[in-house]
Order: structure tokens, then sequence, then C-alpha cells
């Protein structure tokens, strides 16, 4: 009898290869992938390696040609900024170096192997998630989950919008991108994305792709913990297709097979729903919590390069001759595909001068001429006060004729935040050229979406709602200034003074909120004088977001405001010398600048700051005093030092008038702001006044939501 034979050792990347339904380059490439992210994470020390090792095939195929059998989504790694680009957007930003491997891949300037050597470190092209202003090839801040899938709506919009606008039956596509995503359970655990995916489905935005890395992991374990609804009947009900693909781990054919489905559907966006594997490739952690957020250790990857077909255990950093070629050669079909544009948008512009050019003014940011010239001027003394939202109204539709490129809407709201452009029809899956675009209550969606929108390019987005309600935009709020996307936020109802609304409706916080964060202009018009220069601010600030605070109730006109002097941030209402009444010495300073702090209490008045270009706080032009005296003090106690960091600035103190009482000063913002009113004999009284028109509109009428 002969003894039992041994069993015969199998080598696992044969193994690998052997159970593989793909060719052994497109395995070795999806393999290349995920050791790469391994690599980058473990030198860094930090970050997600899971992520880019389950999400790998997804990826490579979005970086492949459609002749190599890929998604044939079009870019360029020499214009990054190619107008009628194919958008991708990693909205599980933490999973960004996946997105670096595949810039570095496919021949982005920004993602060179010392780049990639280089991950999350200070000053490095390639941070710890993804930022378009500092790495050419990201399109979106996706830090903040659900910020990037809803950007990606915006973009989809923009695209619809302005293939509408500028395609025409002899040139039908010169605008026809689409927009791909990648995205995890916990981008749609954020209730941001359920926001802006109903309304994706609702308009009906065809070219929208997203690929739901449907990994079952979060931070804290499965997702049974805390998600455990039915995501594909929940997409199927806001009006999206959804597809699923049970397998990438051993063959290709499924996904590219739903995104050629997903490709070809006009009528609808596209959720593909794709099973992975967290950390995949690695014995001790793949499908685990712990390959989420942590390197997996030198030990780790060595055991997972060793399993991986093509891969060598000793080895980091590394991409194989062949490999390099693969991706070499989809990157020189993104050329192509480019140079073909080029030469047709050279044809259009022979045929259809006025849209080229239109459209390359857009795309450059640059205003049209004349913009400004119907910004209306208030004349005291013969024009009729009102609130200042009829202001802003007023200056949207001087600007919005010339300027086209102003596209937006309201939460619902439209009618209260006075933004509809006259004449214009809606945004809507049947007439995609409308100008006016309703969100719905949608207040954090409507704001990432208009980021998206302004990331696309050729529009200068805008959205409105109650200043109060910015809070449930400020996430996305807060992208717009990191992004340096120059959205234009219309804030209405600024005032404590909104009758029966009570306090769940009043502002007195939300100026304090957005004035202190960075790269955020925020504009608080007194009359249409100063509201025309919050305007020209907003629209000349290409780079930085703008909020424009609006009143509901009617302000008391402003005697001597100037739109030219508000444009410099700081003037002189009431000259010394007797203008306007007054008496010698008196002065009323309209200030702009960041946040200074008042010794010894809250923040106060912006100072005058020849730097300031973060915050616009054109603040005062109250109306008069009478009711709501909080306290009354001898006028020697006037507060008029206040602190900037190590910095006093003193402001020239008020001179009392013996007949009259509405001399007034408003120190501070928000909560802590006061007013100082004057009265006769010498005394003055500290005012609560959290916002414009707090003492008139307090008796004021009740909701109009």
């Amino acid at each position: 009898m002969e003894p039992p034979s041994k069993k015969e050792k199998v080598d696992p990347q044969e193994a690998q290869a052997a159970s593989y339904s793909g060719t052994d380059l497109e395995l070795k490439c999806v393999n290349t992938i995920r050791c790469l992210a391994a690599d980058m994470v473990q030198k860094a020390n930090s970050g997600h390696p899971g992520a880019p090792m389950g999400c790998a095939p997804m990826a490579h195929l979005l970086w492949s040609s459609s002749s190599s059998g890929g998604a044939g989504r079009k870019h360029s790694a020499r214009n990054p900024e190619w107008w009628n680009r194919d958008r991708f957007v990693l909205s599980n930003g933490h999973a960004c170096a996946l997105q670096y491997v595949m810039l570095h891949l496919g021949g982005y300037e920004d993602c060179k192997m010392d780049d990639l050597k280089a991950f999350r470190q200070v000053g490095s092209t390639t941070p710890g998630h993804p930022e378009n202003f500092c790495t050419k090839g990201v399109e979106v801040c996706t830090g903040p989950l659900g910020q990037g899938i809803s950007n990606a709506v915006g973009m989809a919009i923009a695209a619809k919008h302005l293939g509408a606008a500028f395609n025409t039956a002899d040139f039908p596509n010169i605008i026809d991108s689409k927009t791909y995503v990648i995205c995890g359970d916990g981008c749609l655990q954020e209730g941001i994305s359920g926001e802006a995916c109903s309304l994706a489905g609702h308009l009906g935005l065809g070219d929208l792709v997203v690929l739901y890395d449907d990994n079952h992991i979060t931070i804290d374990g499965d997702t049974d913990l805390a998600f455990t609804e039915d995501v594909k009947m929940r997409y199927e009900a806001y009006g999206w297709q959804v597809l699923t693909v049970d397998d990438v781990a051993n063959g290709l054919d499924g996904l590219r097979a739903a995104i050629d489905e997903a490709k070809n559907t006009a009528d609808r966006p596209t959720l593909i729903k794709v099973r992975t594997d967290i950390g995949y490739g690695s014995p001790a952690k793949q499908g685990k919590a712990s390959s989420h957020g942590a390197p997996l250790g030198d030990a780790e990857i060595e055991a997972v390069k060793g399993k991986l077909y093509g891969m060598d255990p000793a080895k980091k950093f590394s991409v194989d001759d062949d490999v390099a070629a693969y991706y070499k050669q989809q990157a020189e079909e993104g050329e192509k595909a480019m140079a073909e544009w080029d030469a047709t948008f050279a044809k259009y512009s022979e045929a259809h001068p006025d849209k080229a050019a239109e459209l390359t003014r857009r795309f450059n940011r640059e205003l049209p001429d004349g913009v400004y010239d119907d910004l209306p001027t208030f004349v005291f003394g013969k024009d009729s006060a009102k609130a200042t939202r009829k202001f802003s109204e007023a200056c949207l539709n001087a600007v919005a004729p010339k300027a086209r490129e102003l596209v937006g809407g309201s939460a619902d709201l439209t009618g209260s935040n006075c933004c509809a452009i006259k004449g214009e029809p809606d945004f809507q899956r049947a007439t995609p050229e409308g100008r006016m675009i309703r969100f719905g209550v949608r207040e954090h969606a409507m704001s990432a979406i208009c980021n998206g929108m302004f990331a696309y390019g050729g529009l200068r987005p805008f959205c409105a709602t109650f200043l109060q309600f910015a809070g449930y935009a400020l996430g996305a709020m807060r992208c717009s200034a990191l992004s340096r996307f120059g959205v234009l936020y219309i804030m209405t109802h600024d005032s404590i003074g909104l009758g029966e609304d009570g306090p769940t409706h009043q502002p007195v916080e939300m100026l304090e909120s957005l004035r202190s964060m960075p790269n955020m202009n925020v504009c608080r018009a007194a009359d249409a004088n100063e509201m025309a220069a919050a305007y020209q601010i907003a629209m000349d600030s290409v780079h930085t977001p703008t909020v424009v605070c609006c009143t509901r109730g009617t302000v008391s006109p402003l005697e001597h405001s100037c739109r030219t002097k508000a444009m410099r941030g700081g003037y002189v209402v009431l000259p010394g010398g007797g203008g306007g009444g007054s008496r010698p010495g008196h002065r009323r300073d309209r200030l702009r600048g960041r946040s200074v702090r008042r010794r010894g209490q809250g923040a106060g008045v912006g100072a005058l700051d020849p730097d300031a270009r973060r915050v616009h706080a054109v603040s005062g032009g109250l109306p008069r005093a009478g009711r709501g005296v909080q306290g009354v003090g001898p006028a020697g106690e006037r507060p008029d030092t206040f602190r900037r960091g190590e910095q006093r600035v003193r402001v020239a103190p008020l001179q009392p008038r013996a007949d009259r009482h509405d001399q007034v000063r408003d120190v501070g913002t928000g909560e802590r702001a006061v007013r100082e009113v004057w009265l006769r004999e010498g005394q003055h009284r500290i005012e609560g006044a959290g916002a414009r028109g707090v003492l008139q509109e307090r008796a004021g009428a009740g909701s109009e939501r």
C-alpha cells in the first residue's frame, strides 16, 4: 500500500489568476492600484487603505477607454480644465489614495511617484482628503461625507443647462459631458445626499452615474449596526435607475455591462450598487473595520502582495512596465478625445461666433461689459424706503440679463427671498435651458449643488433662503469658502423682528457664524446703494463666496450712502462740518472688515482693514429707535475702543444732539450687538440690535414661509 501523497502547495497568485475571468493584465492593473494605495498609507503612517483596495476595480474601468473595455471617460492630463471633460468625484474622500494613484497612472503632473510618497504631508499635492485647489484633476473638496455626491448633482445640472444653451443642431455635442461618482455607505447615510439625489431623480439627470461601494463596513463595524435600509428601493423611489453588481473581485464583466447601460440611459440618473470587500487582499483585515482608517502594517502589506497576482512583496511603490504602458495608452485616448473636441469647437466658433465667444467668456470667469451699468441708485428724499430684500431683487435683476451665467434659485422661498429672475423659465426636465432652479426645502443640498455648478465652470450659481436657515447649509457653505467657489448666497429675513414666527426663525448668532468663516464675504447692506455695492462685491469675488443679508421689513433711508464708497468697505456717512444737518465733529463711520473684539465683551464691528478680503460687514443703517430699550447710561460710558489681535482701533465718538434722539451707532453683531442711541441732554442708551430693522420690525406681521 502506497503512502498518501502530500497535498500540493498552491501558489496564491496563480490561484487568483486562475479564478479571474478577465485578462492577466487587467488583474495586474487592479492589484497594482490596491498595493500602491496601501504603500501610500503605510509610508504616511496615516490614512485609509481599505476603501481604495476594495474600489480598485471600479477605478480601473473609469480610467480605461471604451476601446479597452472601460467606461471611456473623457479627460486630459495635459489640460485638466478641458471644458467638456467627463467629471469624476470621489465622494468618500477618505479613500483619496485611490484617486491619487489613478491620477499618477493617468499622467497628471501633481501626482508623480514622489507625490504619492508624500501622501498626507504638509505642502504636498496629495493631501489627506481631496482638495480642488491643491491637486490638478480633483474637482471638489470631498472630506465631509455626502458633499461629493451632492456636488456631482450640481455638475450634472450645469452640463445639462449649458448643453441646452450652447449645443446646436449642427453641433449637438459641444457640451455633453457625464459625471461619474464613487461613493460609500457613509455618503448615503448623510442626509445631504438624500436631499440632492431626490432632486436629481426629479430632474432626470441621465448623465449622472454613481458607483456605490457597498462594502457593508463603517468605522464602528458592520453597517448592520445602524444602516439596514434597502438602498436600491430608496433610490428607485427617488426616480433613479439602480443596477446591482455582486462581484468585482473575480472579473469585471458585470460592472462593465452596468456602466454601459448607465451611459445609455438618458432620462434618469443611475446608481450602480457594487458589492466589494474593504481591504481586499489583506489576509487579516479583508472585510473588517480594522482596514478602514489605519495602515495595514508592513508585514500585512507583504502578505497582501504575496497573495495578489503580479505583485512582488519585496517592492514598494512599484508599477511594472506593462501596467504603466496600459494606463499611458488610456491617457492617450483621452488626449485624442480632447483634440477631436478642439477641432469641433474651432468649426463651431466659425459657425456660431457669438455662442463660442460667450461660452469662452464664461469658462474664463470673465464678466460681460457693462454688467453693473443698470444697478439701482437710491436717491435720499426721492426714492421710497423698502425692505433690503427688495433692493436685492432689483440688483439681481439688474445684473442677470447681461450675466446670463447667473443660475440658481431658492429653497422653496422664492417669493419671500425675492430672488426670481424675471422672465426666466424654470430649469426642469423638459426645460433645461431655464435659469431658475426649484431646489425644494433642501437647504444643505442646495448649497452643495451650487458648489458643483461652480466647479463645473461656465456658471455663477446663486441660492437663497432665510438667514436663520443658513444653519442647515453651513457644512456646504464652508466647502464653498474652502474650495474658493464664488457662490452667491441671498439670505433674507435678517432680523429678530419676524413677528409671530418667534425665536426659531430669528438669526441671532448667524452673522457671527458666517463672519468668522475664512474666505467668506458677508454683506449687510442698509439701502439700494449699499446693496448694489454688495452685488458688485459678490460678482467680482470669483474665488470667494458672498452672503448678502437682507431684511424682511422696511428700513429707514440712509442719507449719505454711497455705492462707490461702500465698495471700499468703510466710509463716513455724516461728514464733519455739518453735512446732513449734523453738528461739527459728528461722524458716522461705516465699517467693514474682519471681526474685532471689544475689550471685556463680545465681537465688535469690523475695523477698517486694507487686507479684509475675507469679510465684508457692511453694517449700520438701522431704523430709528423706538422700542426695546435695555438700559440707559451716561454718555461717558460709550464704548469706542476695539481690539483686533494686538491692534487697537479707535472709533471716532459721536456727539449728542439736543433736538433729536436718532443719532445711533451699531456696535457688534448677532446677539451681542448693541446700539447706542443718543438722547437729549447728552444722555445715551444701549439697545438690543441683533439685526437690521429690529426696533421697527418688532411689531411686524407674522410668517411668510
